[in-house]
């Protein structure tokens, strides 16, 4: 995955939530843009949970990225 690739995604307008799946095999969720923080370099990044809990990841280490459709289910 490229540093290039993750960035695009952040950037996208609309915005529009994705999964970060790394190499470990973890998979690091980003409901909104404001939940992530891109260091400097542009190499690592924050993402942060909804209780302020984060996780710091090299983008090196992401193996692919699961972009949501953007779709609503409906509860029946």
């Amino acid at each position: 995955m490229t540093i290039e690739k993750v960035r695009e995604v952040y950037r996208a307008e609309p915005f529009r939530r994705f999964v970060l799946h790394l190499a470990d095999g973890r998979h690091i969720a980003v409901p909104h843009r404001e939940f992530m923080a891109i260091g400097p370099t542009g190499r690592t990044v924050i993402v942060y949970d909804e209780d302020d809990a984060h996780n710091i990841i090299d983008l090196l280490l992401v193996t692919d990225i699961r972009v949501e459709n953007g779709s609503k289910r409906r509860k029946r």
